[in-house]
């Protein structure tokens, strides 16, 4: 079964951490998709910029706005998304566990509905 593990946390200012601290947490994040990896589990992980390199886009009564910036302001925001194919939500929360990202915000486990892959959609629950 397909899960999104969506890491929110609050995004530090700019100069807030150290140079030791961000190669520490580049580390540990290396070592978590690795270990993914060799579980077999891991479809993707993406790591997104900071939200000031957002560009949201609405489309409504046909006008197209396009703005910068997040389309919402919350003090946590979007920091990464891990697609895993795991038996169950069990494993998705042992992963999101280990998750080194879980240590300074949070992690949403949301199971996959459908899933477009080689040019179909297909059920998110089918394993593979």
């Amino acid at each position: 079964m397909r899960f999104a593990v969506l890491m929110h946390y609050q995004e530090p200012a700019e100069g807030e951490l150290s140079e030791e601290a961000i190669a520490g947490a580049q580390q540990a994040f290396d070592a978590y998709g690795k270990a993914l990896h060799r579980a077999g589990v891991l479809i993707s992980a993406d790591v997104l910029q900071p939200t000031v390199a957002t560009t949201s886009v609405t489309l409504r009564d046909g006008s197209l706005r396009v703005q910068d910036g997040p389309f919402a302001e919350t003090k946590e925001a979007l920091a990464g998304v891990f697609m895993l194919d795991v038996p169950d939500l069990d494993a998705a929360i042992g992963w999101a566990e280990k998750c080194p990202g879980a240590q300074w915000g949070m992690l949403e486990i949301r199971p996959v509905g459908t899933t477009f892959v080689g040019g179909s959609w297909t059920d998110g629950c089918v394993r593979g």
